[in-house]
């Protein structure tokens, strides 16, 4: 392929962007990404926003919740996706505590993930609570994206993850959180884990881009764990089925690459001395 005949690298995805794609009704994809080789291929497959969650706590570094996430390596990571996706939105994700003890601690943190996180949004799991802590990070700059519904990072007070909305009192709660976290300032919200009809209540309501997880086919974009799509992951939720077995083929390969290194045939490659040099000895 000549340079000529390359393809043309796509504009790159904004929030301007992504309204528009709501405004045609055409649905945007989400993607959740921890470092800048993967995000490189899931850019160059066309996903509109890479989400760098606090799920790397789990997948990345092994914890068993994503309230473990430290927030300097949360950081960087973020930075990472954006230098190998650099046309593609990125999300960082604001670890556990990181924003809920002082507002001012708040502030200083969402600002290292655009800083030093290069992140183009801020995403933060609240409830009405918070509504005075977005409406004064919008104030200062800070695009941020609510996530409502089942919420990870509450995940000791309901003794495992958990679903949301699912009677009458809770779906009114999380519609109500969807509606204040919008006046407050978001413009994006998350909606994990409800039934269908407790999204259509956040649509009907709300006018900023809706990305759903677990929430139904209604949302104006979708987000999977990129590890469950792959199937990567020994364990994937029901709404995450994995669209291809690449943990199978990574066993596969890796049991060919032992077996050749127990065959010494790592490779035909042979470094070669080089011509013309006289021979060093080593005896004197």
């Amino acid at each position: 392929m000549s340079h000529s005949d390359a393809p043309t690298p796509r504009r790159p995805v904004t929030l301007k962007t992504i309204r528009k794609m709501v405004e045609r009704d055409q649905p945007f994809a989400c993607l959740t990404c921890y470092d800048a080789t993967t995000a490189r291929w899931l850019e160059a497959g066309g996903v509109h926003i890479l989400l760098v969650g606090d799920t790397a706590a789990e997948i990345v570094l092994g914890y068993d919740s994503t309230i473990h996430m430290p927030l300097d390596i949360a950081i960087a990571l973020t930075a990472g996706v954006k230098r190998g996706a650099p046309r593609t939105m990125v999300m960082g994700d604001m670890p556990f505590m990181s924003y809920q003890g002082s507002p001012d601690q708040a502030m200083v943190n969402a600002a290292r993930f655009l800083t030093e996180g290069n992140a183009d949004i801020i995403k933060i799991e609240a409830d009405r609570t918070l509504a005075p802590l977005i409406e004064r990070m919008t104030r200062a700059g800070v695009p941020i994206c609510a996530h409502v519904g089942a919420k990870p990072q509450q995940v000791g007070l309901t003794g495992g993850y958990s679903s949301a909305g699912r009677t009458p009192a809770d779906a009114d709660a999380v519609v109500a959180d969807a509606i204040e976290l919008e006046r407050a300032g978001a413009v994006m919200l998350l909606v994990e884990a409800v039934p269908p009809e407790v999204t259509d209540r956040i649509l009907e309501q709300t006018s900023v881009p809706l990305i759903g997880i677990g929430a139904g086919p209604a949302p104006h974009g979708q987000i999977l764990v990129v590890q469950d799509l792959l199937g990567l992951t020994s364990w994937q939720p029901g709404f995450a089925q994995p669209v291809a077995d690449l943990g199978e083929r990574i066993r596969d390969a890796t049991e060919s690459y032992v077996d050749r290194v127990a065959r010494r045939a790592v490779t035909e490659h042979r470094f070669e001395m080089k011509p013309n040099e006289p021979q060093k000895s080593n005896t004197k």
